[in-house]
């Protein structure tokens, strides 16, 4: 639990910064975690043009999808899309993997995870 304390932590310190999840129980996970930044729920846009029109009004895309192939094929296509306009940050994804030791697939599985541990 302390590491993935540690990870809301961070997360929460990025200024300027939107993070980018797949659905609502994504965004209710990290909620319940304890992150308070701007969280945008990818699906909710209906299609990758609509999405990329509407978030570059921030600086840094924190993307925190799935690593299920579906998260991974939205993640290639929002880098190509989006990486000449902004800065996209993967680094946060990375650190999960390794704190849960790639036991959570999925963003929403976290807060059960954090509990477990």
């Amino acid at each position: 639990m302390f590491q993935v304390q540690e990870f809301i932590k961070s997360l929460n310190l990025a200024h300027n910064s939107i993070v980018v999840v797949e659905g609502k129980r994504d965004e209710d996970a990290l909620k319940k975690l304890g992150y308070c930044g701007k969280i945008c729920q990818f699906h909710s846009f209906k299609g990758l043009v609509k999405f990329a029109d509407s978030v570059p009004k921030y600086k840094n895309l924190i993307l925190l999808l799935d690593a299920d192939r579906k998260g991974k094929y939205l993640t290639k296509r929002i880098i190509a899309q989006l990486q000449h306009r902004m800065t996209i940050d993967l680094s946060y994804r990375k650190d999960l993997t390794i704190i849960t030791k790639g036991r959570v697939k999925n963003v929403e599985d976290l807060f059960m995870y954090a509990i477990e541990v």
